[in-house]
């Protein structure tokens, strides 16, 4: 490709729209363009890019022995109430009345859909197992979209469903597209991280994010650096801890509060540490009332609090004030009747500290363990701060910012139950699949590479996912530079290397910003100087590494230089297969 004839209406400033690295460079190396508040087009680099991102996903799902589909993305609500997952999505669920009357969605996800295909298609054991696969566009209106294409109401994903006869069969499939996962994004030249997670609104026990380490992540995760462990804040595991030995200070007793309801509030009214305070959290569960014990810097997790108390949820204002007697912020486990106490780890180490009363405005003071209540026990109920040790070694655990930009669970019969979906086993029994589903962001496989590897001037792409391969300058137009460029860009793409040709009539610092703001792998610069003295110059984005070759040797030395970057990344992701295999395969 020809610059003079390419749309890259590059930038020099930044858009003030911008918040984070990718997001700035994206708009910057024209590789997309605002529509509207989460929505964007992709022009000719950032379409090529994506293209490309879209056929290394295409390849090892195919690899993996996943079949391609493609399914609508236009919903009938029915199949979402089917799961009930209509009223869990809310208003992130794009719905509209169709000219019939009918409520139809836009397809945030595909369990639905493909679940109503399967149990129309798949009757038999002997038709399993089968792993069906899509890449396509997806919808969620998101309340907040930011950070360019990371959050956005429209985006592109891979999604895949497995369906298997048993639970053996489903650990195969989850394990197939786990090494697959691993394998995809080291071609991509990603750094991931797998981690334990929470499932969310999709649902399953077993579940794995891919996370991409970056200070511009919204999600938070911990990782050990001895035995490897690493889940999300959410899903971390906190250990135990000593009971306190510390002796009561005197008789709790009761203090005016006037107005504080919140953590904030009471530190500062009693003049105390948000630790020093033991938060409790008034829920409803399928056996009727919980309350759950956190320390007051901590946050209560819900999942993990579900996982003991199933169906529990937050109890609204009036649930909280017929089993408290008080309104919401001044509940506490003193005295409290008729609920099940349940207290996090951390509160065993909590001694002399401030709960609610029980009492409008009012908060009790100098609380002891076992002398002024007992909790059933303690349990892992809070959100992971990074400051616990491992939970499995003992060692020290990072704190780290990651990106999100796959996710693979297993799924059981979550789904397939809830729509009635089975099959006939060997034995002529019904019984309902047993799925796994898996997602990547393919659109965030783009913004991970650019936030992984950027700087000051701009892109340091991948070879597999740069728009083009090699940056073909041409520095000037005397002494033949134009004709020895314009030869070697004819040679190089004789041989099947991608070239973006600088041919502009511009001045070559301008192209030499360009170069660097786009990011190709390898710039190639044929200058008046360098060719007086029969070399071509050679710089690779990543490194600045910097050589000089014979012009006669330049196209092979190029060709040379682009396989060896291939290469890498297919050995990286030789090794990440097999490394994921190895892992998942032990756990």
């Amino acid at each position: 490709m020809r610059f003079s004839r390419l749309h890259a209406p590059t930038l020099k400033e930044t858009p003030a729209e911008a918040e984070i690295p990718s997001h700035r460079l994206m708009l910057r190396a024209a590789l997309v363009r605002k529509l509207t508040s989460g929505t964007y087009s992709y022009l000719p680099l950032g379409w090529r890019s994506l293209h490309k991102a879209v056929a290394i996903v295409r390849e090892e799902m195919d690899r993996a022995g996943a079949q391609e589909v493609l399914l609508p993305a236009l919903h009938p609500i029915e199949l979402w109430s089917e799961t009930g997952r209509d009223a869990l999505l809310g208003e992130v669920l794009i719905k509209f009345r169709d000219r019939h009357g009918r409520v139809n969605a836009l397809g945030p996800t595909h369990e639905e859909v493909v679940v109503d295909l399967v149990r129309g298609e798949i009757k038999s054991y002997k038709q399993l197992p089968v792993n069906l696969y899509q890449i396509q566009t997806k919808f969620r209106d998101e309340p907040r979209p930011r950070s360019g294409v990371l959050r956005s109401r429209e985006f592109i994903m891979k999604d895949a469903y497995s369906f298997d006869a048993d639970a053996a069969g489903l650990a195969r499939s989850y394990a197939a597209m786990y090494a697959a996962y691993a394998r995809i994004f080291a071609r991509c030249g990603i750094e991931t991280i797998p981690v334990e997670a929470e499932s969310g609104a999709i649902g399953g026990e077993v579940n794995h994010e891919f996370m991409v380490p970056s200070p511009s992540g919204e999600d938070r995760l911990v990782r050990c650096n001895a035995c490897g462990y690493a889940a999300n804040l959410e899903r971390a595991e906190c250990p135990p801890v000593a009971r306190t030995t510390e002796p009561p200070r005197g008789e709790a007793r009761e203090v005016a509060t006037p107005g504080a309801s919140s953590v904030e509030a009471v530190t500062r009214f009693l003049e105390v540490a948000s630790r020093d305070l033991v938060k409790t959290l008034i829920c409803m569960s399928d056996a009727g009332p919980v309350a759950a014990l956190v320390r007051g810097d901590h946050e209560l997790n819900e999942a993990k609090l579900a996982r003991l108390a199933p169906g529990a949820r937050a109890a609204t204002a009036e649930e909280v004030e017929r089993i408290t007697n008080a309104p919401v912020g001044f509940a506490g486990p003193v005295g409290l009747k008729g609920v099940r106490l349940l207290a996090d780890h951390s509160v065993a180490a909590c001694a002399n500290f401030v709960v609610g009363a029980n009492k409008d405005e009012a908060h009790l003071v100098d609380v002891s363990l076992g002398r002024d209540f007992e909790p059933e026990d303690f349990f892992d109920l809070k959100v992971a701060t990074g400051e616990e040790p491992c939970p499995h070694c003992g060692a020290a655990l990072d704190l780290v910012s990651a990106i999100e930009i796959g996710h693979v669970f297993q799924l059981g019969v979550k789904y397939s139950a809830a729509m009635k979906a089975t099959f006939l086993d060997e034995n002529g029994k019904a019984k309902p699949f047993l799925m796994g589903c898996y997602g990547i962001g393919v659109n965030r496989i783009l913004a991970s590479a650019i936030e992984l590897a950027h700087d000051a001037d701009g892109i340091a792409w991948p070879v597999s996912i740069a728009p083009y391969e090699v940056a073909l300058v041409a520095a000037g137009s005397k002494g033949g530079v134009t004709e020895a460029a314009e030869s070697l860009y004819e040679e190089l793409g004789a041989r099947g290397i991608e070239v973006l040709f600088d041919d502009r009539n511009i001045r070559p610092g301008v192209k030499f910003k360009d170069a660097d703001l786009l990011g190709l792998p390898l710039r190639a610069v044929v200058g008046e100087k360098s060719l007086a003295a029969g070399r071509v110059e050679l710089r690779l984005r990543a490194t600045g590494e910097l050589e000089k070759v014979p012009v006669a040797e330049a196209a092979d030395r190029i060709a040379q230089r682009v396989r060896d970057l291939r290469a890498d990344l297919e050995a990286a992701a030789d090794r990440a297969g097999k490394e994921a295999a190895e892992k998942i395969g032990a756990s």
